[in-house]
């Protein structure tokens, strides 16, 4: 089992940076493909961000490509999400995951986060 706690969402003008962070607990986050993704109201869920285990593979969703950079610290047992040239359209609810395989399907991650809001304003 693994329990994951998303941290630092807020609300920023556009434009602005946020960093988003997951820390896990229960077993090392060394063994799974971390994943970051969101939902905004009445949308579906959406892959943000991935990173492999061995850390240097890193994959993104189309509309945060150049924006948004994914990280991890096997050591700390941590994910980080550094959002940069935020727009509106980011505002969402942002979870972290964990999974066997580095991919962009929600169903295909085994652990999950309660997420952090993440609010961009125009």
């Amino acid at each position: 089992q693994v329990q994951l706690v998303e941290s630092g969402g807020g609300y920023v003008q556009a434009g602005g940076s946020l960093r988003v962070s997951c820390a896990a607990s229960g077993q090392n986050i060394s063994t799974f493909a971390m994943g970051w993704f969101r939902q905004a109201p009445g949308k579906e869920r959406e892959f943000v961000a991935g990173i492999s285990r061995n850390v240097g593979r890193t994959y993104y969703g189309d509309s945060v490509k150049g924006r948004f950079t994914i990280s991890r610290d096997n050591g700390r047992n941590t994910v980080v999400l550094q959002m940069d040239s935020l727009k509106p359209e980011d505002t969402a609810v942002y979870y972290c995951a964990a999974g066997r395989l580095l991919v962009n399907t929600a169903g295909l991650y085994d652990y999950w986060g309660r997420g952090t809001q993440v609010t961009v304003s125009s």
